[in-house]
């Protein structure tokens, strides 16, 4: 009961900032000052406070942003997140000069770590999604459909439980008066209702190809502005990443022709943006003369320098270019060998409008799934990207760049 009670005031904003802000800059200060409260507060311990608390604040403020979006396993984000603002305010301190200390500044990064997981360990212990649904037309098997959450079959109109919502088919002919009155009750009650493939989708983070219809395809649209704020946005991460990139590549380019004496880049031509054939830039990770054929896992193909570049996505970094270019984006559907786009043309009901926005050098259906080879997996890839365009947001879009650092971190879904 006492780790609910304390959940309950950590989920909102300004209480977690607070607590952060404490656990996080004070902690350390009591530690760094022995002489504490006898001394005065020194210029670089002031400083030091600060910068510190600059990342408690940036770390703590983008998590919450990103649990906002259904669905998300905070947990799989807390490193790449804190990675990212711990190096990104380091290098602004000392590129300006700033007089804090290091030691003060590691030290708070693990207090800030552990208030993290802490936070999390709470929620994952005392909150879990419980919907109720409605059997009727496509809501009759929502557990084997969405596993991902905890189901209460309702076979009458009494609940006596709390949930997070109530889930049903809203366009089935089964839904009885009797159905309608309860759904409007419980929603004046303040107990929201969805319809089972919004939650689906949600929960999953898929769209079924085989449930969208031809009046569907014009919400899936993109906003044209967002597309330009995000073309202005790779330029600028790339610019920001140049320097560590080039120094990247370039080690790269020697442990590949050390290793074999080939061609250090390979150019695939692939399926782009409005289905425009364009040529892919990648470091080449496999023996010059193998086949063009899908992936498979511990593909003999594959050198030993290419196994390392591909379970890092170094031997993606080419595609900056592509990038500049304005055929890629850093974030988007993966762009496909033209011949088996050809393919899934014929087996995909409306395949052709993943083409709608750039292809990306990660994306949604990247950091859920890696790579697809067989049928099954190239279906659940399709979905991934159908929901990544009719969500697409700067949120997603934040939340695959932290998963595409974990993805790195970690090596998943390489092959």
């Amino acid at each position: 009961m006492l780790t609910m009670k304390v959940f309950t005031y950590l989920r909102f904003l300004p209480v977690q900032l607070l607590v952060g802000l404490l656990f996080c800059t004070w902690i350390p200060y009591l530690l760094f000052d022995w002489n504490y409260p006898y001394s005065a507060m020194t210029r670089e311990t002031t400083f030091s406070m600060l910068v510190s608390g600059a990342l408690t604040v940036s770390t703590v403020f983008t998590l919450h942003f990103i649990r906002q979006f259904p669905g998300i396993n905070s947990s799989s984000y807390i490193l790449p997140v804190f990675i990212f603002w711990f190096a990104v305010i380091a290098i602004i301190a000392g590129i300006t000069y700033l007089p804090f200390s290091i030691f003060y500044y590691l030290l708070s990064s693990v207090c800030l770590l552990s208030f993290l997981f802490i936070i999390n360990i709470i929620k994952r212990r005392n909150i879990t999604q419980t919907f109720a649904y409605i059997p009727v037309g496509r809501a009759i098997d929502m557990p084997e459909q969405v596993p991902e959450a905890t189901w209460v079959k309702l076979e009458t109109t009494y609940l006596d439980q709390e949930v997070n919502g109530i889930v049903t088919d809203l366009h089935s002919y089964e839904l009885t008066d009797e159905w309608e009155e309860f759904i409007a009750n419980k929603t004046l009650q303040g107990v929201p209702v969805y319809h089972h493939r919004n939650i689906r989708e949600s929960l999953t983070g898929r769209v079924k190809i085989n449930h969208l219809y031809e009046n569907e395809l014009g919400s899936l649209l993109p906003s044209a502005n967002y597309m330009m704020v995000k073309y202005c946005l790779d330029m600028l991460i790339i610019v920001l990443l140049l320097p560590a990139t080039l120094i990247i590549c370039l080690l790269t380019a020697i442990a590949i022709k050390r290793e074999d004496g080939g061609k250090i880049f390979y150019v695939q031509p692939r399926v782009g943006h409005r289905g425009k054939i364009i040529k892919v830039y990648k470091f080449r990770s496999m023996r010059e003369q193998a086949k063009e054929v899908l992936t498979v896992d511990n593909d003999a193909r594959i050198t030993k320098v290419g196994k390392f570049i591909r379970k890092t996505r170094v031997d993606e970094l080419p595609q900056f270019l592509n990038v500049i270019k304005g055929e890629l984006s850093l974030i988007g559907p993966r762009a496909e060998f033209v011949d088996f786009a050809v393919k899934l043309e014929e087996q995909v009901p409306f395949f052709n409008y993943r083409h709608i926005v750039k292809p990306g050098i990660s994306g949604w259906a990247q950091v859920n799934q890696g790579y697809a080879t067989g049928p099954e997996e190239t279906q659940l890839k399709i979905e991934y990207d159908f929901y990544y365009i009719k969500h697409i947001s700067f949120t997603l879009d934040l939340i695959i760049f932290f998963r595409t650092i974990h993805t790195t971190l970690t090596g998943f879904g390489s092959r």
